[in-house]
């Protein structure tokens, strides 16, 4: 009885490992309502923080899903969709609401902002070529909660801002390519490096002022730098590949 019980748990134990993966990933949903509540409750620095650990899962969640083969292990449920609802609502919408709440934008062009951030990012969601054989981003991936950190942090004027929401929504559409850290094989460990830096300096620049915090805002600019590099060499070479092909 007891060895039938223990053969039992073994063979449902991928189904609870599928499932657990499942409940991780719609825990995002959770701390973006966190997020939200610290918008009207008028905390900007507790709302990007509750959307930085929201990104930290999403980053996380993909890989727990492939390792213990959820979509065999589960056919009936989509986890892919529950992925994009959430990212939807905690990479887009809560994001475009803080910029409007908390950025200072051009009078007038709060709420046009909004729309573009809201309706850019739906182009970016529905993408079937949304990513690269070699799973780099095609064109921007609707990252406005990392937009939203750079504006917090950096405190733009009004029209270069705008300007930036301008530029990152027509990039939607475009063919340049955008680093997924957790997914690009080339350079992996430097890349998750980089990313847990800049994380780490992006929060101790959201906690406290630049200018009480120098190292931070250096750190940030270097690995900015990397990522933008890594963006612009990658598109580069698809574009000379492109090039020597015709």
């Amino acid at each position: 009885m007891v060895q039938s019980l223990s053969t039992q748990t073994e063979s449902r134990a991928p189904i609870y490992k599928a499932w657990s993966v499942h409940v991780f990933t719609a825990s995002g949903v959770l701390l973006g309502t966190m997020a939200l509540l610290a918008l009207v409750d008028n905390n900007p620095v507790a709302c990007l923080l509750w959307l930085g650990a929201a990104m930290m899962i999403d980053g996380i969640d993909g890989t727990l899903a492939r390792k213990y083969e959820v979509k065999s292990v589960l056919p009936h449920f989509d986890g892919s969709t529950l992925d994009m609802v959430i990212d939807y609502l905690t990479w887009a919408f809560i994001p475009a609401l803080f910029i409007y709440y908390f950025i200072e934008l051009p009078p007038y062009l709060g709420l046009i902002s909004v729309f573009i951030i809201l309706l850019s990012s739906m182009f970016c969601f529905c993408n079937v070529d949304m990513k690269s054989q070699d799973n780099y981003f095609v064109g921007f991936p609707a990252a406005w909660n990392i937009a939203a950190a750079y504006f917090y942090i950096l405190d733009l004027p009004p029209l270069l801002t705008f300007g930036a929401i301008l530029v990152l929504a027509m990039l939607t559409v475009t063919k340049m390519k955008f680093l997924h850290p957790f997914r690009v094989r080339l350079f992996m460990p430097l890349n998750i490096a980089v990313t847990l830096l800049w994380c780490g300096c992006a929060t101790a620049l959201i906690l406290s002022a630049p200018d009480q915090a120098t190292w931070a805002l250096w750190g940030l600019g270097l690995t900015s730098a990397y990522f933008a590099g890594m963006c612009l060499w990658r598109t580069a070479q698809e574009w000379f590949d492109g090039q020597e092909a015709r």
